[in-house]
C-alpha cells in the first residue's frame, strides 16, 4: 500500500446556513488538498462528522469527492461502528474501483476486550473487498488497542495498517519496533506525527493538514527523506495552531480555520458547536500572521 505513505487528510463535511451538506464547499476543499500536495483523502471519518450524516448524505459526499478527485489521489473511506455485523454489511458495499482502502475505528461504547477487538477486526477484514486500516483512538472509543493486539491483527490477510491515535508515543514506538515491514503505521495525532515518522512511521492522517496542506505535506516528506531541520521548522511553526484547532474539539477548530481561509462556512451539526469568539480570533490571527510570511 505504498500509495498510502505520506500525508492523508481527514476531510471535514461542510454545511450551509440551513444545515445541509455544502457540496460546492466540499469541491473547493478537495481541490485545495490535491493542488497543495496531499497524498490521499479520507472521507467519512470523525472529522467529517460522519455520525451525524444520513446514509444518503454519506453516499453523496463520497461520490462528490470521487468525482472531484478524478483519480488524482487515493481515497480512504471511514467505515466503523460498535456492531460488528452492521460494519461487515456496510463494508461489503464498498466499491474497490472507487476506494483504495477503508479506515475502521475500534468499536466505541461497548468497550470490547483485546480478544473482542481481534475478533471484530478479523470479521471486518474478511468482509471487506478492499484493504483495511485499523483506527485506534481510545479518547473517543474508551478502549485502547494494545501493541500486542495490533501485531496479532497484522497477521490477518487484508489488514494493512493502523492509524494510531492514542497520543502515546511509546505505544506507537512499540508497534514500530516489531511490526512487519509492509504494515503501515500512520499517525492519527498531528502533534506527534513528526516524531512518529522519524521513528519509522509511514505518515499521517491529519486534521491540520487540510488547513495547511502544502506545509504539512512538506514536513512529512522532509522527515521521510531525513531532512530533520526542515521538518522541525515546519512542525514548530505549526505547533500553536495545532493546539488551537483541538482546544475546543474537532472539527470545531479546523472548521473555524477553513472558514477564515474562505473554503467553507463555520457550521457544524449538533451536538457540536463552533468555537467561542476568543479562540476564533486567535485562529484568525494565526492565519493572518502565517500568510504574511
Amino acid at each position: 500500500m505504498r500509495e498510502l505513505i505520506g500525508t492523508g487528510v481527514a476531510l471535514i463535511t461542510p454545511f450551509d446556513d440551513n444545515g445541509s451538506v455544502d457540496f460546492d464547499a466540499l469541491v473547493r476543499l478537495v481541490h485545495f488538498q490535491i493542488e497543495y500536495g496531499i497524498n490521499y483523502l479520507v472521507v467519512s471519518g470523525t472529522t467529517g462528522e460522519s455520525v451525524t450524516l444520513t446514509k444518503t448524505e454519506k453516499e453523496a459526499v463520497l461520490q462528490t469527492v470521487i468525482e472531484t478527485n478524478a483519480g488524482r489521489v487515493p481515497i480512504v473511506l471511514g467505515v466503523g461502528g460498535n456492531d460488528t455485523q452492521t460494519v461487515a454489511e456496510q463494508i461489503k458495499q464498498v466499491n474497490p474501483n472507487e476506494v483504495t482502502a477503508v479506515l475502521s475505528v475500534s468499536p466505541m461504547y461497548n468497550k470490547p476486550t483485546q480478544a473482542g477487538l481481534i475478533a471484530h477486526f478479523t470479521a471486518v477484514a474478511e468482509a471487506s473487498p478492499v484493504p483495511v486500516i485499523l483506527y485506534n483512538v481510545p479518547g473517543r472509543t474508551a478502549s485502547n488497542m494494545l501493541p500486542s493486539t495490533v501485531l496479532e491483527l497484522a497477521k490477518v490477510p487484508n489488514i494493512v495498517g493502523i492509524k494510531e491515535a492514542s497520543g502515546d508515543l511509546a505505544q506507537a514506538m512499540e508497534i514500530l519496533r516489531v511490526a512487519p515491514e509492509n504494515f503501515l503505521i500512520i499517525s492519527g495525532d498531528d502533534m506527534i506525527a513528526l516524531p512518529m515518522v522519524l521513528m519509522g512511521g509511514h505518515g499521517v492522517i491529519s486534521v491540520i493538514g487540510q488547513g495547511y496542506p502544502a506545509e504539512f505535506s512538506q514536513m512529512i516528506q522532509a522527515a521521510r527523506q531525513g531532512d530533520v531541520r526542515k521538518a522541525q521548522k515546519i512542525h514548530y511553526d505549526l505547533m500553536p495552531v495545532i493546539d488551537m484547532i483541538f482546544e475546543q474539539g474537532n472539527p470545531s477548530g479546523i472548521k473555524a480555520l477553513l472558514h477564515n481561509k474562505g473554503i467553507c462556512l463555520n457550521r457544524l451539526r449538533l451536538p457540536l458547536v463552533p468555537v467561542d469568539s476568543s479562540l476564533e480570533q486567535r485562529i484568525e490571527d494565526f492565519v493572518t500572521e502565517s500568510s504574511a510570511h
